[in-house]
């Protein structure tokens, strides 16, 4: 029950500058513990929700109940990370990169994805939000990097 097929790979970093801002995406973004990620809106908080992860699969899910192609950045969301089951991170650490998270809970859409996505938007997220995480060891995220899951042991806590 504790292990995966494979490793996942992140694929896409954005950051939100500020409520409603257009996202920034980049290349590789230092990912701090007392921060979250610096340069997102939420860089300086130590809460449950400095970094938020979407699994790429679900893009294509998202694509299909809408019947358009979906950039990254209109899901508002940090990191997509493909090839492994983010739902099963749930209560879990996890690297990538440098850095070590603590996935936090699910991250459900908000009444933007509406106005994001279009009519149906928000039901089309449900169930395919995503999650949060807080981050445990600071380092540096570039997308191709891989994401793994670690024993209790292995989280640097």
């Amino acid at each position: 029950m504790q292990v995966f097929p494979h490793a996942g790979e992140l694929v896409w970093i954005g950051l939100r500058p500020a409520r409603g801002e257009p996202i920034i995406t980049v290349n590789e973004v230092m990912a701090d513990q007392h921060s979250g990620l610096i340069g997102d809106r939420y860089s300086g908080s130590n809460g449950k929700r400095q970094v938020t992860l979407i699994q790429w699969e679900h893009v294509s899910v998202l694509e299909s109940m809408m019947g358009k192609d979906i950039a990254p950045e209109l899901l508002r969301r940090n990191l997509v990370i493909k090839g492994i089951n983010l739902l099963a991170l749930k209560n879990r650490t996890f690297r990538i990169g440098e850095a070590v998270f603590q996935t936090t809970g699910f991250c459900q859409p908000c009444s933007r994805m509406e106005h994001l996505l279009g009519a149906g938007g928000y039901n089309a997220m449900r169930g395919h939000g995503g999650l949060t995480a807080q981050v445990l060891h600071s380092g540096l995220l570039r997308v191709g990097d891989k994401l793994t899951a670690l024993a209790d042991e292995d989280s640097g806590r």
